[in-house]
């Protein structure tokens, strides 16, 4: 597994990352503690070092399930995980987004239990609180990262201006929006550009479109209500109808190559 430095911060983690979340959160179909545990294990095994959780993600359950099956890998991975929105303790209800200062330091304490470590490699902001200032939300994480709770500091899917203010008060090592074939706004909408200036690493998530780009997904799909899919404009049957052709022609390219269309559409993120 070849490897990447985010921007300028010598934060090393392989090429292709692990991105935790539909282990037990977001699709129909999840995964037991046992299976989680044993997929994220294969992934090591194949030189996997970069692995993404959040406390929303079950909530809760999903950095447990890393923190176990990465611990006895501790030294060899960089484990990320989010803060940003405000859940229930109790019943696990999501009441919204919230970065408040004594919420991200509630948030982080939790985290680092669930995971069982020491200190949080890559921290993100989950997603831009328009309540509270992104120089507070900086300052709140500078503070963890002198304190020894956090490594760096990450964001995912601010504005422009945003990261620029975040940067100014702390560095930012990862910047973690959605991009893939099917989903290109980065390149567009300045935060390429604005990684690039500014030394900031760029996590592309959903680089298979959410499943789409596998190939094994058309308008006849039925995708369950407790899917989050089945919410999202693009996987309606005429979205997907539509963008039949790109599939098949990522089938096409793969064909000759001898590999799969997900093969064909990660390499072209690389």
């Amino acid at each position: 597994m070849q490897k990447r430095e985010l921007g300028r911060n010598r934060l090393k983690v392989s090429s292709i990352g692990f991105g935790c979340m539909g282990i037990s959160f977001s699709y129909a179909t999840q995964l037991s503690k046992e299976d989680g545990v044993a997929l994220i294990r294969a992934a090591v095994e194949r030189g996997v070092t970069f692995f993404d959780t959040a406390e929303v993600y079950g909530p809760f359950v999903n950095e447990e399930v890393v923190g176990e099956a990465l611990r006895p890998f501790r030294e060899r991975v960089v484990i990320a995980t989010k803060f940003g929105f405000d859940i229930d303790p109790s019943t696990g209800q999501n009441r919204g987004v919230s970065s408040r200062p004594e919420h991200i330091r509630r948030a982080v304490e939790g985290s680092l239990k669930r995971l069982g470590v020491e200190t949080i490699d890559l921290l993100y902001q989950h997603r831009v609180d328009p309540n509270v200032p992104i120089e507070d939300v900086a300052g709140a994480v500078k503070t963890l990262i002198t304190a020894g709770k956090v490594k760096h500091f990450g964001m995912s899917e601010p504005g422009v201006q945003t990261l620029r203010r975040a940067h100014a008060v702390q560095p930012v090592a990862a910047l973690q929006n959605e991009y893939s074939l099917w989903w290109r706004a980065p390149e567009t909408n300045g935060i390429l550009q604005a990684c690039d200036e500014l030394g900031i690493g760029f996590v592309p998530y959903s680089p298979l479109g959410k499943g789409f780009l596998t190939g094994a997904m058309s308008k006849d799909t039925k995708l369950p209500k407790n899917d989050f899919r089945s919410a999202v404009p693009r996987f309606s049957p005429q979205a997907m109808e539509k963008n039949k052709a790109f599939v098949d022609l990522l089938r096409r390219i793969a064909e000759n190559k001898g590999a799969t269309p997900a093969q064909i559409a990660l390499d072209n993120m690389a």
